[in-house]
């Protein structure tokens, strides 16, 4: 007798769609207006580069309206920093209170939705590449202590980077041209280019098709990267003609290797047990190129890195190791810009609605880091010991003591409450496991 196999039951998926973030996020109560400290610290940083594109936005033939540039950079920055969840209720607010720089403006729905997905997003991307450098100059003026590995690399490469894409989340289905899709489609790719001392990003780009592959990419980066930089990427930008460019250009990378690597060794600088650090070429034919293989053993698996750097002494394999390690900075970005500030819900289904959304999103993003960096500052602590999101949910205290008068500038409030805020990491209690030594332990430069 024939017995029928009951199909396995499909497992509950832990992933919270983005359609109930949409709805949470347009159902979710205001928060209170910005304490007049946090407001003239956006101010100062933002205002005065949204000024200097005035004259490039008339040189795009665009007329002066209620919503002109400075208006429009004041209510968008606005809408994300305060997670204000449908234009609706952005033009309430508006006419109740002014954003930032702007005063109380009375505006209708249907003219600020139209704007959000007409206005030209090039003008917030020119914003935002006009106050990185001035970001990059204030955290290089401040005080704070490095991890360990970046101090120490740092002295020898001028800038210590990381280059990573990530797939942006899916569109409404409910406006414009959207509205007869089969499925939600992905809104698209960004890519950045994070420096991995100050946390900011160097450079930005927007990729409409979501499932372009990181390499396309490549040329954007290329043109972006300085002689004597140290950069980081991941397996999926493997490209040995890219590697053999970078190697001339004066750029040294890290990298992971695949574990199909076909290589010859050259040279043996050590060989244990559990780390080995060889000299291989790599590549064929003009791409032909030596380089290091460092491998090290972690457990029963082998964790294998590449890198143009030759001389084992200015980059030890604990280095190599240690380094890649730090990528992982340019993944928390990612989650930053999208789970705390929102670019996981788009409010419009245009390109440049999204483009304009990503653009403002990084750039209150870099305000954030710049902020958490001024606490580590006053701290004396490694920007790593704070909880960037901690930071960020403690405006709504100190707003509450600006309020009753408790508290008058920012910072100083931040350093001094940092503990009971959240904003100091707390250490996690794991159970104690009984773990091999560290096989780079004994490796000079370690």
């Amino acid at each position: 007798m024939a017995t029928t196999k009951t199909p396995p039951s499909k497992k509950k998926s832990t992933v919270r769609h983005t359609r109930a973030i949409q709805y949470d996020r347009t159902k979710r109560l205001n928060s209170m207006p910005l304490a007049p400290q946090v407001s003239e610290e956006l101010t100062q940083i933002v205002h005065p580069h949204t000024l200097g594109q005035v004259a490039h936005f008339h040189r795009l033939g665009l007329r002066e309206r209620v919503l002109t540039l400075p208006v429009m950079v004041a209510l968008v920055l606005t809408m994300i920093w305060r997670q204000i969840g449908s234009a609706c209720e952005l033009v309430r607010l508006l006419r109740q209170e002014g954003f930032l720089w702007c005063s109380p403006l009375l505006v209708t729905e249907q003219a600020l939705s139209q704007r959000l997905c007409t206005f030209p997003a090039e003008l917030f991307q020119r914003v935002l590449v006009d106050v990185l450098p001035t970001m990059h100059a204030r955290w290089a003026e401040r005080a704070r202590p490095l991890p360990p590995v970046i101090a120490a690399v740092r002295e020898r490469y001028p800038q210590v980077l990381a280059v990573d894409g990530s797939r942006l989340d899916v569109l409404l289905r409910k406006v414009g041209l959207l509205r007869g899709a089969e499925r939600p489609p992905l809104a698209g790719r960004m890519t950045a280019l994070l420096d991995l001392g100050s946390r900011l990003p160097r450079q930005i780009w927007y990729e409409e098709d979501p499932q372009a592959h990181d390499q396309r990419c490549w040329p954007q980066i290329q043109a972006a990267l300085e002689r004597g930089t140290l950069l980081l990427y991941d397996l999926g930008y493997t490209n040995f003609t890219v590697f053999r460019q970078l190697t001339a250009a004066g750029v040294t990378w890290v990298t992971r290797a695949k574990s199909n690597l076909v290589y010859t060794v050259a040279a043996c600088l050590v060989h244990t047990a559990q780390v080995r650090d060889e000299r291989v070429w790599i590549g064929s034919g003009a791409d032909r190129q030596l380089v290091r293989l460092v491998q090290v053993l972690v457990g029963t698996t082998w964790r294998r890195y590449l890198t143009s750097e030759l001389d084992a002494e200015r980059l030890p394999a604990a280095s190599v190791v240690a380094l890649y390690a730090q990528r992982w900075r340019i993944e928390e970005a990612y989650l930053l810009v999208k789970r705390l500030l929102g670019l996981a819900y788009f409010w419009t289904g245009s390109a440049t609605g999204v483009a304009l959304q990503l653009w403002a999103t990084w750039l209150l993003y870099a305000v954030l880091i710049d902020l958490t960096d001024q606490v580590a500052a006053q701290l004396q602590l490694p920007v790593a010991a704070l909880s960037v999101e901690m930071t960020y949910r403690s405006l709504y205290y100190f707003t509450r003591a600006h309020q009753q008068g408790k508290a008058t500038e920012l910072v100083p409030y931040l350093a001094e409450n940092a503990d009971w805020l959240g904003i100091i990491k707390r250490k996690r209690k794991r159970k104690r496991k009984t773990t091999a030594p560290d096989p780079l332990t004994n490796l000079s430069g370690a």
